[in-house]
């Protein structure tokens, strides 16, 4: 068994021990109508308000390796649109996709992920550009830049360069719902304004640290946070939730 097929089977069962927590909805008063947000697991996400489903980076599948719970979960619907932030196996999983998309249904995504997936997503398809503003399924989103600064596998090489992948900010119901995808605190990031709900990678090498997701937070100040991009360990929910004590700031885990 080589190496990155171990890792992916380390990873399944570390999901696989999370997964039956994971299928919970939360709600979240919006004009219109609630917004139904329901974590799925890393970096997926479904949110649904008034009629229609949202689903950001849908993955059943990770380095090949199938997750055989995930993508059966009784919560997952067929999606109206499709929000895709980068090019990797956990963000882009093209027969998930396939799966959850209703005919006709919009998919978003960055330049690179267009060319990496080619026809194998057909139109109604919609390429954004960080700092793009688009409504799409009578969505407003807004593509906010997602990369890092620093990390990466060697000296000179980022895992996530600049202008490959996006955060979304989505707009539903007058409440404004950031997904920041796999980034470190970019500038872009802390000037992020009047954020509802936040979803902020925590894993480590790739993003940030604990501490370095808490002080993003403290920076732009959303008003409830889902860690996610991690596996749901709870020694690193309870250091977030720790040097956030006294803020305002509502954190609810994402894997419960």
């Amino acid at each position: 068994m080589n190496k990155r097929v171990f890792l992916a089977l380390v990873f399944v069962i570390a999901l696989t021990a999370a997964v039956s927590a994971a299928n919970q909805t939360d709600t979240l008063p919006a004009s219109g109508g609630d917004i139904q947000i329901t974590p799925i697991m890393h970096s997926s996400v479904q949110l649904e308000y008034a009629g229609k489903v949202i689903q950001v980076d849908p993955v059943a599948k990770y380095d090949d390796v199938e997750l055989p719970l995930l993508g059966k979960f009784d919560a997952l619907k067929k999606a109206d649109l499709i929000l895709i932030t980068d090019i990797h196996p956990e963000n882009l999983d093209l027969a998930e996709i396939s799966k959850l998309r209703k005919p006709g249904a919009a998919v978003v995504m960055p330049a690179a992920a267009a060319t990496e997936a080619g026809a194998k997503i057909p139109p109604p398809t919609f390429v954004m550009a960080t700092g793009d503003t688009k409504t799409v399924a009578d969505v407003s989103i807004e593509a906010v830049p997602m990369y890092n600064v620093q990390h990466g596998p060697k000296p000179g090489e980022l895992y996530h360069p600049k202008g490959r992948g996006n955060g979304y900010v989505v707009t539903l119901g007058g409440k404004r719902l950031y997904f920041m995808g796999d980034t470190e605190c970019t500038p872009e990031a802390k000037a992020v304004k009047d954020i509802e709900v936040a979803f902020v990678p925590m894993n480590m090498p790739q993003t940030m640290t604990p501490g370095d997701a808490a002080e993003c937070i403290q920076a732009f100040q959303p008003k409830i946070v889902y860690p996610y991009h991690y596996e749901g360990q709870k020694r690193d929910e309870a250091f977030v939730k720790a040097l956030l004590r006294g803020s305002p700031v509502e954190l609810r885990a994402n894997l419960r």
